[in-house]
């Protein structure tokens, strides 16, 4: 050991120990690497006074290290390319690794390639910090920041010959995605010899984020803001990704930071208008064709001033954002028109449903139990181009969660105990070329639910059994009465997977706020067996329930009222259901009778409902009174 690493490890023990202060001509390293080293002690265990040479997975584990950000590492290939070029000739290589540390990609000088492998500058090798202590990658990862650990920084004696400077990657979720580094074998003592270095790995790092953020949303709205209005098109500081509903489903970090000082939480799934002040159906003034000058917009919050130009999707399918863009408003398919009486909120969801129907975007629909999600689902699918294939809905909570991998992913004989002789195609198989409708997937359960992510983001499937995957063309259309994204905070749903089934959400109105329930209802009756008319008083009663069951309790209702008029063919009072009427509906529809029909209505209640005492208080015949009765639809309670 030499004399250099002894005096390094009694530094890191006496500071991480707080055994005795260094002595003065020793340097006390900056808070960030002392925090370092104080982890690397009391968290991870780890022992100065051991040497430990370099950790280097076998090609198998890389392998499935790199196949776990397989389409990132593509994009980031170019970016560590062109970073070496710049520090090739100044004895550096560069690494990529993923966020636990683990080198995907590497870099650097063939002919010191034995030396570079020696000291873990190589494919393979783990540079976390509870493995290899304070460095550039495993600190990097702890604090998220960029820094360099220079030489005597290090918490393992065996690296204070190296100089190692890093920057994380984060993906278009604000999750750390990879770690950049540049590290040179040999260097000049200073540290501040390594400022250029720390500004390159920044630079390209973000390069390298954002050009993965754009691959994540080339079919998206992208949003690029600067604080310059030259710099906005051509090197934007901040990203923002909208789906077609104008929320945000993605951004890079300088974006997340931005946004995230503004609201002080997390800004994914808020609308374009809780974050600046202007409407998303404004975005065609920010585009290129207006002067960079003239697109100044404004945080919400603080009222900072930004420019912003605005990317729509690619026109090749179809609208996909605000009509301001878009000009002319599509037409609405018949099947989705079908849905709507005139109700203006309704009509929104649809004219946003209309623009999704052909493309490849996933669509969460939301909304209280039976407010009409899978309506609007099979809607969407017969207005697509994927109307002759099929149209496959899963219920997720009505599946026994024990069935439910074989009822989805299918299975091949005698797979597993009870497997069918011939096996089973699944329920996504059986969506091949058409739409998979995924009712109630907030009760997925969450092991299912990263397969799933596979197959939204591969467009393939495992079934149980089988060592090939299969490729699957399915539109996913999910719904579910939860919160999901309350569901995500609490741990019960993957954040991954609700981004991905959330490219575009519609939320559906309960039926108590709907302005359509005449037409709803009326189009309800025309489809009964048997004409039926609906009387003012049942009429008034309707409008003024709250039906908590929505449309299922409206045609459950109905159906049950029109069974009860089979024979006169009018919907009154009495042939609505006890339970209705139990909920105080009664008197709302009583307050709805001409002021002739409230008088008989007083009297036969004051009657204890007896006709012939009714008709002789008021001097008319029995008969009249009947007819009075059947006229406004009074009929006693509990009487069929």
């Amino acid at each position: 050991m030499e004399q250099r690493q002894r005096e390094h490890i009694s530094a890191v023990m006496r500071l991480a120990g707080d055994v005795l202060p260094l002595p003065a001509d020793v340097d006390a390293p900056d808070p960030l690497i002392r925090d370092s080293w104080l982890r690397c002690v009391h968290e991870h265990r780890l022992d100065p006074t051991r040497m430990q040479e370099a950790v280097i997975l076998p090609q198998q584990r890389v392998r499935e290290h790199q196949e776990r950000i397989e389409d990132f590492l593509r994009i980031a290939r170019h970016g560590l390319e062109s970073l070496y070029q710049q520090v090739a000739g100044m004895g550096y290589c560069v690494l990529l690794t993923d966020a636990r540390g683990v080198t995907v990609d590497f870099i650097g000088d063939l002919q010191l390639d034995a030396t570079l492998r020696r000291a873990g500058l190589y494919l393979g090798s783990d540079w976390s910090e509870h493995h290899a202590g304070t460095c550039g990658v495993g600190t990097a990862i702890a604090t998220g920041q960029a820094l360099t650990v220079h030489q005597g920084d290090h918490f393992d004696a065996t690296h204070i010959p190296l100089t190692c400077t890093a920057a994380p990657v984060y993906d278009p979720l604000g999750r750390l995605n990879a770690i950049l580094d540049i590290s040179a074998l040999t260097s000049p003592q200073a540290k501040g010899s390594q400022h250029l270095a720390l500004q390159l790995v920044k630079v390209y790092a973000q390069r390298v984020e954002n050009a993965n953020f754009l691959r994540c949303f080339r079919n998206d709205w992208v949003l690029k803001l600067h604080g310059s209005p030259e710099f906005v098109e051509i090197s934007p500081d901040h990203l923002v990704a909208l789906d077609a509903a104008g929320r945000i489903v993605g951004h890079n970090r300088a974006a997340q930071l931005l946004l995230q000082a503004e609201h002080g939480s997390n800004v994914l799934g808020l609308r374009f208008e809780q974050l600046f002040n202007a409407r998303f159906d404004e975005l065609g003034r920010f585009m290129r064709a207006m002067p960079g000058d003239r697109r100044a917009v404004t945080l919400a919050c603080s009222g900072r001033v930004l420019f912003l130009h605005a990317v729509p999707p690619p026109s090749r399918w179809g609208v996909a954002g605000p009509a301001a863009v878009a000009g002319a408003e599509a037409a609405v398919p018949a099947a989705l028109a079908a849905l709507s009486g005139g109700d203006p909120v309704l009509d929104r969801v649809i004219r946003r449903a209309t623009r999704l129907v052909d493309t490849p975007v996933s669509v969460l629909i939301t909304g209280e139990t039976g407010s009409g999600k899978e309506y609007l689902a099979k809607a969407m699918h017969a207005a697509s181009q994927r109307a002759a294939k099929p149209f496959v809905a899963v219920n997720c909570a009505a599946i026994p969660e024990t069935l439910i991998e074989s009822e989805l992913f299918g299975h091949l004989p005698g797979s597993f105990s009870g497997a069918l002789p011939k096996g089973k195609r699944g329920l996504i198989q059986e969506a091949d070329g058409g739409t998979l409708f995924l009712d109630e997937i907030g009760d997925m359960p969450l092991p299912l639910q990263a397969r799933l992510l596979r197959v939204l983001a591969e467009r393939e499937l495992l079934p149980i059994g089988a060592t090939r995957t299969q490729k699957v063309d399915v539109r996913v259309i999910a719904a579910t009465h939860a919160d999901l994204r309350e569901r995500v905070r609490e741990g019960a749903f993957r954040d991954d997977l609700y981004y991905r089934l959330a490219g575009a959400h519609l939320e559906l109105p309960p039926l108590r706020e709907r302005r359509d329930l005449a037409w709803l209802v009326q189009r309800m009756l025309r489809a009964q067996p048997q004409p039926v008319q609906l009387a003012a008083e049942a009429e008034h009663c309707l409008r003024h329930h709250a039906w908590p069951g929505n449309l299922r309790e409206l045609k459950n209702v109905l159906d049950y009222a029109a069974a009860m008029a089979a024979g006169s063919g009018v919907i009154g009072l009495a042939e609505l259901p006890d339970a209705l009427l139990a909920r105080g509906d009664a008197s709302a529809a009583a307050a709805a009778l001409p002021a002739e029909g409230q008088l008989l209505l007083q009297y036969l209640r004051a009657a204890r409902w007896n006709v012939s005492a009714v008709a002789h208080q008021l001097g008319i015949a029995r008969m009249t009174v009947y007819r009075r009765m059947k006229r406004w639809g009074i009929r006693e309670p509990g009487r069929d």
